[in-house]
């Protein structure tokens, strides 16, 4: 009797001890699992950045019918804002939203026209990007899209007037993300937009058209937000 007692015993508190065990085991996953889920569900599919850019222009382009005739355009500093959707936490699209002017210069044999006229650009651009999240913190990017760019505000100088038509880019680009927390980062952007727009001008009376081959660098930094 006192045996069978005794193995009845051993046996009930070796039930105890795996229960109480298996309920420590499972707060202790819960105490651990929770706050790395809720980090996870933290941040949403959104992004913005606010960025200085510089607009280094390619110094090119041509009059029809004018032979040794080129262009150039002015350099500007401007501020860019981006809103980014992550589809995952590799794949994003990135619509890029800022304005700029460029002034357009006679070169080559069309030099003494001196400044022709002055323009302003609305270039919002749209950028598949892929993200590289094997490197913590340091989060690099590279993209590449479509641009659409409408030219306004437009005025002749040695021209009595300038048209630059509205046109379609290719728009390459490469940067980084430095996230300091889940939310915030630094960043370092570079876009190459290949931009050709045709144009017609008033110079002296007589009409004139051509192609200018603007296909600016984009670079600039800025700082992310990641909600």
């Amino acid at each position: 009797m006192i045996s069978s007692n005794i193995v009845h015993a051993s046996v009930t508190a070796a039930a105890l001890v795996a229960a109480c065990t298996a309920q420590a085991a499972n707060l202790t996953t819960a105490q651990f699992t929770a706050p790395a889920a809720a980090a996870a569900a933290d941040t949403t599919p959104w992004q913005i950045r606010l960025r200085g850019l510089n607009v280094i222009t390619n110094d090119s382009g041509r009059v029809d019918g004018v032979p040794g005739s080129d262009l150039s355009f002015s350099n500007t500093v401007i501020p860019e804002f981006d809103i980014s959707y992550f589809f995952n936490e590799n794949i994003a699209a990135e619509l890029i939203l800022g304005t700029t002017y460029a002034n357009v210069y006679g070169s080559g044999s069309i030099s003494t026209l001196g400044e022709i006229g002055k323009t302003w650009l609305l270039p919002p651009t749209l950028t598949l990007q892929y993200h590289f999240t094997d490197f913590g913190t340091f989060r690099p990017y590279v993209g590449a899209g479509v641009n659409y760019t409408l030219f306004y505000n437009q005025s002749g100088k040695s021209a009595r007037s300038l048209d630059v038509k509205n046109t379609f880019g290719v728009a390459l680009q490469a940067g980084f993300d430095y996230m300091v927390d889940d939310h915030w980062g630094v960043n370092f952007d570079a876009k190459k937009i290949f931009l050709r727009p045709d144009f017609d001008a008033n110079v002296g009376g007589t009409g004139v058209s051509g192609k200018a081959k603007l296909d600016p660098w984009l670079i600039g930094g800025g700082i992310t937000y990641r909600f």
